[in-house]
């Protein structure tokens, strides 16, 4: 019998919500926040805002994770009722091949495959090479474009999400599940606002479930304008690099680690003042700590941070195995460290507090 936290997490990575088509995922996040906020909003977009009123209206807090995961878009169908398709996202080409995906219809979830000339017919060169995403196609065993279109109810704009179920791996310590990016995020947030319900906070906290982050991190600029935040806390997927094939100079975070926060990536740099106050939570707390830089990336709070006038934000991780694929793996550990660490902090963002992060010389 999976316990609350296993059960929870399957439950948010085998609901399908690609980019732009979050409702089920979101459906969960309404169910799992309202009774820990005091009022359920959505913008215009789609995002879900949860307020917790703590003992002061100011300072806000934004805790931020997003909802929707790498997907297709179904472009055109075939004489022969092949599917043809648009990436969400960032697909490594080879990791679409020989892969189950379901087609979200109006008339609910049809199941595809990605096909692969098989190896018999190919040339020597040809094995060496890698498919390119145009070149791929889904089947989903219609007979011709009517009879997916007819039969099936398959339209163009269909919406595509991958297909892998959610399992417990060594002895239900660590998890092996799709869209860890970043439903390992929305977990964390419905785990720090019980730990926030149960014990107060001299803040008032908007817990916001994003909508189309994959493509622009669009859904965090919409939602934050609504929220007007005074510090802001992504909550994403990390970037594990105890494998291999990833060197330490690429990526730093480790499965068990603990939480991670992220020093540098492509879209934004911390406010350091927030930095050091996660990282004296962390010590006092007695909860490992993991500092991550990264070349590459993009999160929800590059959006944060630029809003208005400027926003001191801060972007928290779950160190994530093999990410923007059918299979990732994360760490039970760390999932409620990371939670515990972002709880203990907000704890900590009293008006004083606040005000001293946002003073600059």
């Amino acid at each position: 019998m999976p316990d609350d936290l296993t059960a929870l997490l399957a439950e948010l990575t085998d609901a399908y919500g690609p980019t732009g088509s979050e409702s089920a995922v979101r459906a969960v996040m309404r169910r799992e926040l309202g009774p820990l906020s005091d009022g359920l909003e959505t913008d215009g977009l789609g995002s879900l805002i949860a307020t917790a009123r703590g003992s002061e209206e100011r300072p806000r807090i934004m805790l931020a994770a997003h909802m929707d995961e790498l997907g297709l878009l179904v472009r055109r169908i075939t004489d022969e009722g092949y599917l043809k398709f648009q990436t969400l996202g960032g697909w490594l080409d080879q990791a679409l091949i020989n892969q189950r995906w379901r087609v979200l219809t109006r008339g609910g979830p049809v199941l595809g495959v990605t096909g692969i000339k098989t190896v018999h017919v190919m040339t020597a060169e040809s094995r060496g090479q890698v498919f390119k995403h145009d070149d791929i196609f889904i089947d989903v065993g219609a007979t011709s474009r009517d009879d997916a279109e007819e039969r099936l109810g398959i339209r163009v704009g269909d919406a595509v999400a991958p297909d892998s179920n959610f399992e417990e791996l060594a002895g239900g310590e660590r998890f092996v599940a799709k869209a860890w990016d970043d439903r390992v995020g929305l977990a964390v947030m419905i785990l720090a606002l019980r730990e926030l319900r149960a014990g107060g906070h001299p803040n008032t906290v908007s817990a916001v479930a994003t909508v189309q982050e994959e493509v622009g991190l669009r859904g965090a600029q919409t939602s934050v304008h609504h929220v007007d935040p005074d510090v802001g806390i992504s909550i994403e997927s990390g970037v594990a690099s105890d494998y291999p094939g990833v060197t330490q100079d690429e990526a730093q975070e480790k499965l068990g680690g603990g939480p991670a926060l992220f020093l540098h990536d492509s879209s934004m740099l911390p406010n350091a003042k927030l930095r050091d106050l996660f990282t004296d939570v962390a010590s006092s707390a007695e909860i490992p700590l993991q500092l991550t830089v990264l070349a590459g990336y993009g999160e929800d709070g590059s959006a944060i941070q630029r809003s208005r006038s400027g926003v001191p934000t801060i972007n928290v991780a779950v160190p994530t195995r093999y990410l923007h694929s059918h299979n990732g793996i994360v760490a039970r550990a760390d999932i409620e460290r990371t939670a515990r660490l972002i709880a203990e902090t907000v704890r900590r963002l009293d008006r004083a507090t606040v005000d001293e992060i946002r003073a600059f010389d």
